[in-house]
């Protein structure tokens, strides 16, 4: 596991003593030597999966280092250190973390938003330190989401199968299956027979069906027999694709079922990946606050 954004410090600042200018890519190939950092180190994502960890301690390295005036830009993407950086790494040859930064009144202001750091928790600062902002923001976003997600499961869970089923529909046409929402439900119009509650096109051209067994349950989960039903019935209309979803989840039995299934291709969607995919697809959610995530445009300030 990659440690902590605090220990980028001071082999960072040890690396910018030790020449005389250092980009990220230096930066990076010193920290993996002294950390002792591995392959499975330095592919490691943040949970977002837009950069590595390592990409991103190094770049808030920079920046926490540049706001407490450590260093200094000599041109883009490429810094030194100043002498504030060399007395202080002369002060703290061992080790040395964010609260030590908080010293110098240019990064106090910066960390605090004001002229005065905000007071925190033992907890809060401890994630402060071993996290980046980005990091702190992503499992925000996550935590939002997961909460969302739970939400969202149990109203869907309080609505009629026949409102799931439309659900379902609407689902699978956001999802860019059966051309328009009004086609879509045409087809599904389907009698529930044999274990079938619709059909839908696979594409917009109909070029294949895939058919579909929507199951609103509260709490039990899907079991092998309503698996073997569902794979019947694609055998009797001799179709090859399937979409199995619930609001709960699948038992043991029905997952072995639907994996030695023969002739047929099943997709199973449970409670949790439904909501997922609601989210992700906008449906039955509306977008409440958007917060930009915005870097400087270096190509912008290019002299030609």
């Amino acid at each position: 596991m990659i440690p902590s954004f605090e220990k980028f410090f001071l082999p960072s600042l040890q690396c910018f003593a030790k020449q005389n200018s250092c980009d990220g890519k230096m930066l990076q190939e010193h920290c993996i030597k002294e950390l002792g950092l591995n392959e499975e180190d330095i592919r490691e994502l943040i949970k977002s999966g837009r950069k590595t960890k390592l990409q991103d301690r190094i770049s808030w390295t920079i920046t926490y280092f540049y706001q407490a005036c450590l260093i200094e830009r000599i041109q883009r993407g490429v810094y030194r250190i100043t002498q504030r950086g060399r007395d202080f790494l002369k002060s703290h040859p061992t080790d040395f973390g964010k609260e030590d930064l908080l010293q110098f009144k240019e990064f106090k202001k910066y960390a605090s938003g004001s002229k005065t750091a905000t007071a925190k928790t033992p907890e809060e600062e401890h994630t402060a330190t071993s996290k980046t902002p980005s990091e702190i923001l992503d499992e925000a976003y996550q935590e939002i989401n997961k909460d969302l997600t739970q939400k969202l499961l149990d109203e869907v869970k309080r609505q009629s199968p026949q409102f799931f089923e439309q659900l379902v529909i609407r689902l699978l046409v956001a999802m860019g299956y059966g051309g328009s929402f009004e086609d879509a439900a045409k087809v599904t119009q389907y009698s529930h027979d044999d274990g079938i509650d619709g059909v839908i096109k696979e594409d917009k051209l109909g070029l294949d069906t895939i058919y579909i067994q929507a199951k609103r349950y509260t709490t039990q989960a899907v079991q092998k027999p309503d698996l073997q039903k569902f794979i019947g019935a694609l055998v009797e209309h001799k179709a090859t694709k399937g979409i199995f979803i619930t609001t709960s989840s699948f038992s043991s039995g029905a997952l072995e079922t639907c994996k030695k299934a023969e002739h047929v291709k099943i997709i199973l969607i449970d409670g949790l990946q439904l909501a997922n995919f609601m989210i992700e697809y906008n449906v039955g959610v509306s977008t409440t606050q958007v917060y930009e995530i915005k870097r400087v445009d270096t190509d912008f300030f290019a002299e030609e």
